[in-house]
């Protein structure tokens, strides 16, 4: 296992992202030539867009409708319940992101790896094989982010770096034995190709890795100009866009997840950035936060 070459803290390589990217919302305004291309596919499981030199593609994992259920919020008021209309659950899904920039492709999360999984056949769709994926950055290593590594034991992408938080990689090591199985079986068949990195360390293909503790002890955002990843900073996209101090039950550190997702999502707002979570639903792109209080 490896470590990355440390780069700038956070703050400062937040600034550098953003200084150095365009703001999407004010080009879509202003018409400037580096505009953001979207192709769907008609089974609406696989997008594409184009941000300046950075290409991005949701992958949908699940092969049926999503939707969280609303007992997942158990905080949530009923009023707001009533006022949103969530009664029935939120839209969601399970997704990953390639990102194909400076030659490379990289590959955000890998889904659940269970039978009705879609990551690979939308894989295919974009002309690429897991020979193809050349680093894969995880958010956290929960078993749905996580899943799609191994196939009988073996690893899927034989040519692919794996790059994870160094603070998520030791507290899912250290947990309790009956809770970890998958994650250490997982960091195992992987380590000779498994880097560790802190957050604000800057990974192949100059991706800003940010911190996002809460979720789990590491989660991690990533960040590529004008594109911010997020991992599961929102489950309900529906219910915690607009109430961000909203927690689903699976944030390990609830005060935590809150000021990472109020955080996060006021960077994303007030820099007119192209969110990608991997639940958010369908195409797993989020543009506008109008609705963010």
């Amino acid at each position: 296992m490896k470590r990355p070459k440390k780069m700038l803290w956070l703050s400062s390589m937040l600034f550098i992202a953003i200084a150095s990217s365009c703001c999407y919302g004010q080009a879509q305004q202003q018409n400037h030539k580096n505009d953001v291309t979207q192709n769907t596919t008609s089974n609406d499981t696989l997008q594409t867009i184009k941000l300046d030199k950075v290409k991005v593609t949701w992958l949908c994992d699940n092969a049926e409708e999503k939707r969280m259920p609303i007992s997942l919020f158990k905080d949530t008021p009923d009023s707001i319940i009533s006022k949103l209309h969530l009664q029935d659950g939120l839209p969601a899904s399970v997704s990953t992101f390639l990102v194909q920039t400076e030659g490379i492709n990289i590959l955000f999360d890998t889904g659940n790896g269970i039978a009705d999984s879609q990551l690979f056949s939308n894989l295919s769709k974009t002309g690429l094989t897991v020979d193809d994926i050349r680093y894969i950055y995880l958010t956290h290593l929960h078993g749905d982010h996580i899943g799609g590594m191994l196939a009988n034991g073996q690893p899927v992408f034989t040519n692919a770096e794996v790059y994870v938080s160094k603070t998520e990689y030791d507290a899912w090591i250290n947990t309790p034995s009956n809770k970890n199985i998958q994650q250490k079986q997982v960091m195992e068949v992987y380590k000779d190709r498994l880097h560790l990195f802190t957050p604000g360390d800057t990974l192949p293909g100059h991706i800003t890795s940010i911190d996002a503790t809460g979720h789990t002890p590491g989660h991690t955002a990533y960040q590529k100009g004008k594109l911010l990843i997020i991992g599961d900073l929102i489950h309900g996209a529906a219910l915690q866009i607009p109430y961000p101090e909203i927690c689903a039950s699976f944030d390990m550190d609830k005060t935590k997840a809150i000021q990472a997702r109020k955080a996060l999502l006021k960077l994303a707002k007030e820099n007119h950035l192209v969110v990608a979570g991997m639940h958010l639903p369908a195409p797993g792109f989020k543009t506008n936060f109008n609705d963010l209080k």
